[in-house]
């Protein structure tokens, strides 16, 4: 639990607090600016729709079955079972961390079952639960998304095709959501404070996040 704390301590380090004062910014200019309507507005293809809305229960299961996977094929002391356990703890914080930040912030989420003409994107309602813990900003599909392939970027260094496939499946994850469930700059934001909590795990696992 101790280290577990330490960890979520270690996302607010003055740096990482940098790197999510950056998504705060890119999300204000996405909203103001109308990117986030008009890649509203330009997402609504039955034939995209039918190619991306998978990701959204692959982005529920995948941080629930993964580190099932990588535990079960690894032995005791190995990268695998190592890795099981960060991903594990990527994945939680991720979903901790990006929950927390909806509570507050309460962003008006799109409406993904059908089209809307009323520009909705710029619409918050900041305070304690008005918008709930499950819709808005950030997207926390991305985030924990972001987080599990971070933390598998870094642990897994020397294996490229381990490394890239992991961000691959983060950004058609992040990709995807924010064409129905979630705005664009939920997106952004969930994959930057990921990438935050994935190098905030992974490189605190030895010896495998060494170069």
């Amino acid at each position: 639990m101790q280290k577990f704390i330490a960890d979520i301590r270690a996302c607010y380090s003055w740096q990482n607090i940098a790197w999510q004062l950056l998504a705060v910014a890119l999300t204000y200019l996405l909203v103001v600016s109308g990117f986030d309507w008009w890649w509203y507005l330009n997402t609504r293809g039955a034939t995209l729709q039918s190619w991306l809305m998978p990701a959204a229960a692959l982005g529920g299961l995948l941080p629930i079955l993964l580190p099932v996977v990588l535990f079960v094929i690894g032995k005791k002391g190995t990268r695998e079972r190592i890795a099981a356990f960060a991903v594990a703890k990527a994945a939680i914080l991720g979903l901790l961390i990006s929950s927390f930040y909806k509570v507050w912030t309460g962003r008006v989420p799109p409406a993904f079952h059908s089209a809307s003409l009323v520009d909705i994107s710029q619409q918050f309602q900041f305070g304690f639960l008005r918008g709930g813990a499950f819709w808005g900003w950030p997207s926390s599909h991305t985030t924990v998304a972001f987080a599990v392939a971070v933390t598998l970027f870094i642990i897994y260094r020397d294996k490229k095709f381990v490394r890239y496939t992991a961000l691959l499946v983060a950004l058609y994850i992040g990709i995807s959501v924010s064409t129905n469930i979630h705005w664009f700059s939920e997106f952004v934001a969930g994959a930057i404070i990921g990438s935050v909590i994935g190098s905030v795990v992974a490189r605190k696992v030895s010896p495998y996040a060494k170069p």
